[in-house]
């Protein structure tokens, strides 16, 4: 498979196809994840690994993280970075792309508003999106509250995995 030869358009289109098939879990997707992760970066100021490794991080410490702390790990600033966080390619929906592919949580669970960092509940629209984005990938979702706490009890239950 040629990739690098694809315009950014056919490798969406091919990815989605895949989605809509409910082939996420085909190799060839992970190839197709792979080369529209390295595509954004290259398009994003915020950094897909350190985003990841920041998500990881407050897994194992077992707390929530705000939008505004994802920002700071790629050293955007907030204002900066807010329109590049959301929408079915934004910087979180692609790190669903990124957990599934490396069999981690759906740590994006664990990213709130400021406001909500003590009781780790999503917006509206935050949720609307994160359940979205898990449907996108071919996850069973149901009700959307509850799906959001099964993963983050997923999320801070692989973080006390690895300290062990």
């Amino acid at each position: 498979m040629k990739l690098e030869v694809k315009t950014d358009a056919q490798i969406e289109s091919w990815a989605r196809k895949y989605e809509e098939a409910g082939k996420t879990d085909h190799p060839d997707y992970a190839l197709l994840v792979v080369e529209r992760t390295k595509r954004r970066q290259e398009k994003q100021r915020l950094n897909f690994t350190k985003s990841l490794e920041h998500l990881k991080s407050c897994a194992i410490e077992g707390r929530f993280t705000s939008y505004g702390e994802l920002a700071k790990a790629s050293d955007v600033e907030w204002s900066k970075a807010r329109h590049q966080m959301n929408g079915p390619r934004g910087h979180l929906d692609t790190l669903l792309d990124e957990c599934r592919m490396t069999d981690l949580p759906l740590l994006t669970a664990i990213c709130v508003n400021q406001e909500n960092l003590q009781s780790g509940k999503l917006g509206e629209d935050a949720l609307s999106g994160f359940a979205d984005g898990a449907r996108r990938l071919g996850i069973a979702v149901g009700d959307s509250d509850e799906f959001h706490s099964r993963c983050v009890a997923e999320c801070f239950e692989w973080g006390r995995m690895q300290t062990k």
